[in-house]
């Protein structure tokens, strides 16, 4: 008898991020087989007034500290900005570049790389555990349930200026003093309440996500990012800052209008959201005991406890673009946030300690993913090839024409964004070598750090390496569906982002 049921074909599922990460590190692994080994000679200073230069064996030297030696060794940044700190990492020193022994990474070193990461990420990764832990508590106590009720009467009707304000709020962080890293605190606060105005979780992550990816794209005062790299090409930072300026607002309105068009579709007919089958499970996780049709009480207690929480968020940013304070003090910052909130909180000690550990567990496997990431860095670290691949950069922008060098030069820091994630490591790495290239076709070094700039911001969008792996998997989001939606919108800023550079030459 003959059958006519029809097998089922079986969907693919995208790997989870940890499986992505781990393809992508046994990738970086490979690379190492690929890509001959090479270091520039380092150049560091010492507060003695002394250079240490390093060489590729690891061998020291110490120099006096001049500009006579800076101008021998082509080094055209001013011994100022040195003295004064701008320069704290060690730089490249032009020509110097040598092909050194192979340091392939093997198996071995793959899995050892991921655990590395780990300990090397241990600051971020104890930031997140506590912003977990105090997420946990504000669910417990229903405070966040209580805002949330409180926020949506305040903004019934113009929910997309909510996505508006917290956009333009962090790419203002972004493009000032590299706000980045730190938005992770901010999912579990404004996932609810996006959810709750009809939002999907990738309204969320774009307001996000890309409103720093934005900020720190088009840096203006960035510290860690346009700063470092226009001392290390030895112009001021303000030099070009127009174009950038231009940039950022353009880019900016195109990320909203953007947004805007898909969170309206998806307020309006939820099945058209690019992640619908995976919104009821989003929702259980970050909106399971809220129920919009039975408001909660906002007491004076809970708008204390949230008063506590927003203002431990007002002191982190004050004391990074301040006072030069980083993820351990911003983990004390919290971490104080949360006794304070266990105190407001009502429950007894037990309960209230272990709800702060539950909250902590939750993000534990985002924690993991951060090091995890580091672990590829890790990989091409060891493997000696980042200097390579700025080495062969050099030679293929000699001799271009104006518009075409500042075009492949972001296409260039594209690839060396992927290398080394770091926005002051790379900048302080290629610049010394990277910028005297703009005076031999002719046009500024400001379109250089433009082009770094740009070419690592857009990269940012997509690069497993960097921070987007660890946001989708704090919203519960696979890389698939990101890079699906982010792709036409990535093209169109890069499509600008050449533009505005096009200009900043002929201009």
């Amino acid at each position: 008898m003959e059958k006519n049921k029809k097998k089922k074909k079986k969907g693919f599922n995208f790997p989870s991020a940890f499986s992505v990460l781990f393809i992508v590190l046994i990738f970086a692994a490979v690379l190492t087989y690929l890509i001959p080994a090479g270091m520039y000679s380092r150049l560091t200073y010492n507060e003695d007034h002394t250079f240490t230069i390093t060489d590729q064996q690891g061998n020291e030297t110490k120099v006096e500290a001049t500009e006579k030696f800076l101008k021998e060794n082509n080094i055209s940044i001013p011994l100022e900005s040195f003295e004064n700190k701008s320069i704290k990492k060690p730089i490249a020193i032009p020509g110097s570049y040598e092909k050194i022994k192979e340091n392939p990474q093997g198996l071995k070193d793959v899995i050892l790389a991921s655990i590395q990461g780990v300990e090397d990420s241990v600051d971020i990764i104890v930031f997140v555990l506590i912003i977990g832990g105090i997420v946990g508590l504000l669910n417990e106590t229903g405070t966040f349930n209580a805002g949330m009720s409180a926020l949506s009467k305040k903004t019934k009707g113009r929910e997309f200026l909510m996505i508006v304000v917290v956009f333009a709020l962090i790419a203002l962080g972004g493009t000032t003093f590299g706000l980045a890293e730190e938005t992770i605190a901010l999912y579990p606060i404004l996932l609810p309440i996006f959810i709750a105005a009809g939002y999907d979780a990738m309204v969320v992550i774009a307001t996000i996500y890309l409103g720093s990816c934005v900020g720190t794209m088009f840096s203006t005062t960035n510290p860690f990012s346009v700063v470092i790299a226009s001392n290390a090409a030895g112009i001021s930072f303000t030099t070009g800052q127009i174009y950038r300026i231009i940039g950022l607002i353009l880019t900016s309105i195109l990320t909203l209008v953007y947004i805007g068009k898909y969170a309206k579709k998806v307020q309006k007919n939820p099945n058209l959201s690019i992640i619908a089958e995976d919104m009821p499970r989003i929702k259980n996780k970050f909106l399971e005991d809220y129920d919009s049709s039975q408001e909660e009480e906002f007491t004076t207690k809970k708008k204390i406890t949230l008063i506590v929480f927003v203002l431990s968020f007002v002191i982190m940013i004050w004391g990074v673009s301040t006072k030069d304070r980083w993820f351990e003090e911003m983990s004390g910052i919290f971490l104080v946030s949360a006794i304070i909130i266990m105190f407001l909180s009502g429950l007894k000690e037990k309960k209230a300690v272990s709800t702060f550990m539950n909250g902590a567990a939750d993000l534990v496997s985002v924690a993991l993913i951060i090091g995890v990431a580091r672990g590829i860095n890790i990989i091409l670290d060891n493997g000696f090839i980042s200097d390579t691949l700025l080495y062969n950069a050099t030679q293929i922008v000699s001799g271009m024409s104006g518009v075409v060098f500042s075009w492949v030069q972001m296409a260039i820091y594209s690839i060396l964004g992927i290398f080394i994630p770091s926005s002051s490591g790379l900048a302080a790495l290629s610049m010394p070598i990277m910028a005297p290239l703009a005076d031999a076709v002719n046009v500024g070094r400001d379109v250089v750090v433009s082009a770094y700039n740009f070419g690592q911001g857009w990269m940012a969008y997509i690069t497993p390496t960097g921070l987007v792996i660890a946001t989708l998997e704090m919203v519960g989001v696979t890389y698939d569906k990101w890079f699906k939606w982010v792709i036409k919108l990535l093209l169109m800023t890069i499509v600008l982002s050449l533009v505005v550079l096009t200009i900043q030459v002929l201009v």
